[in-house]
């Protein structure tokens, strides 16, 4: 069952997702050659307390950090500890905050120095696709439209959408329904209403779409 939000609820998922997002800007500042990830899982967590709210991740079902970092062929999921960046490495960030009881959820690709231009088109199309699907949320619509939407977009550069992970529905939960694929036929699925609320998710690959889970159970 999809869930809708209330104009009050809505009101505390903004400040939610205001948060996450803030802590995404402030972790950007810090990624850079020589940084351990580790540090910028402390830099959220430090930013996203003195906001008044809660890491979502940490203890998730066992995670054991604030955020997600993963590097270079890690989709999702990578654990943050010693590991150093270095030049030319990308770097997605996930970040997840409950607010009031209340979720929000964000991740996003940055570069470490300077990259290859595949690194910049595989950035640059993950953040069109994230666009042309949260422009097809609208009353009305179906929700496989925002799925095509960002299959086509991505597919139509040379890339693949991983198939294993997908987006979701998001409130009181961090995890609600509906899945929202990355991939499917336009005009199928539920019809959107008002008060619905997704965390969209393009998982963008160089090369097939296959994923494989390594052996702590996280890093995919």
């Amino acid at each position: 069952m999809i869930i809708q939000k209330s104009h009050q609820e809505l009101q505390i998922m903004r400040k939610a997702g205001r948060i996450a997002a803030q802590s995404l800007k402030v972790v950007r500042m810090a990624i850079k050659p020589g940084v351990r990830t580790k540090e910028l899982d402390e830099i959220v967590e430090k930013f996203i307390l003195k906001q008044g709210a809660r890491p979502a991740f940490k203890g998730y079902r066992g995670y054991p950090a604030s955020v997600c970092v993963s590097i270079n062929e890690e989709v999702v999921h990578g654990i943050p500890g010693e590991r150093i960046l270095e030049e030319g490495d990308i770097v997605s960030v996930d970040i997840g905050v409950e607010y009031k009881g209340f979720f929000g959820d964000i991740a996003a690709t940055f570069a470490v120095g300077e990259v290859s231009e595949e690194a910049k088109k595989l950035i640059e199309v993950t953040r069109r696709a994230l666009e042309v699907g949260i422009a097809q949320c609208r009353p009305g619509n179906r929700l496989y439209d925002i799925s095509a939407a960002i299959q086509q977009t991505v597919e139509s550069n040379g890339f693949s959408v991983v198939r294993q992970f997908v987006g979701h529905g998001i409130g009181k939960s961090l995890h609600e329904d509906p899945q929202v694929p990355n991939y499917g036929e336009k005009g199928k699925g539920p019809v959107l209403e008002p008060g619905m609320t997704f965390a969209l998710e393009p998982m963008v690959n160089a090369g097939g779409w296959e994923v494989e889970v390594l052996s702590d159970g996280w890093t995919v």
